[in-house]
Order: C-alpha cells, then structure tokens, then sequence
C-alpha cells in the first residue's frame, strides 16, 4: 500500500521545506490535492518530480524550462532530441556567462593593480575611482 503523504513527509522525503513545496504549487510545477479529511495527501510519484525540479534547478534551468522539460517527459511524442536541444542551448548560455565572468576577472585584476598603496584614504581610493 502506497504511504499517504502530508506536505511535510513529501518535503522531508525530497528534501526540501515545506515552503518550496507551497512555491512549485503556486508556479504550477506541482499540482496542489485536494483535502480529504482536513489534509492535503500528495502522490508519492511527487517526491521524484520535486528532486527533478531541483536537479534541473541545480544545472541552471530556470523554472519555465524545467516546467518545459517536465512537459517533454509527460509527452509521448516527445524525443531525446528535444532535450538535447534545450541542453545545448543551456550549454550554450553558460559558455556564455564563462566568457563574461572572465572579462569581469580581468577587470578586476587590472583594477587592484592600481592600488599600489593601501594606506590611501578610502576617498582617494583609485579602484573607487574606476567606478
């Protein structure tokens, strides 16, 4: 027999708090029960769906694609190549974010070499005055 899960037992089996249970419910990622005898009993299936959403959340889909993704897995048409699409447009973003956070390095690495003096004021600061 299948448990009957509260809100609390499928937030602690996923190990997630309630609030993030609450949140998926409200952004549709979830969908909420109904109450039967004054409690809220979720599918046990739903402790897989939220460690999807978090582990999709942890590789930088954002919650619309991971919605989008839990459609594809739903679909019976769907193939693997509509996954890997949207993988490699994900890959895509991070290359992109890398080489953007790599200017930002050597930004920043150019600014504190201006700062040969570190007892200067804070107003005479020359990092501040790059800003």
């Amino acid at each position: 027999m299948k448990e009957k899960l509260t809100i609390g037992k499928l937030a602690q089996k996923a190990n997630v708090g309630v609030e993030t249970v609450r949140f998926y419910e409200r952004k549709g990622l979830i969908k909420q029960p109904s109450k039967q005898g004054g409690f809220r009993h979720y599918p046990e299936d739903y402790i897989s769906r939220i460690k999807f959403i978090k582990r999709s959340q942890e590789l930088g889909f954002t919650l619309n694609e991971t919605s989008e993704l839990l459609e594809l897995k739903l679909d019976s048409s769907a193939k693997c190549s509509d996954v890997l699409e949207r993988t490699q447009a994900k890959i895509d973003e991070v290359n992109e974010k890398i080489e953007d956070l790599k200017k930002m390095k050597k930004s920043l690495k150019r600014l504190a070499v201006c700062c040969e003096d570190t007892d200067v004021s804070l107003s005479e600061c020359p990092i501040l005055d790059h800003f």
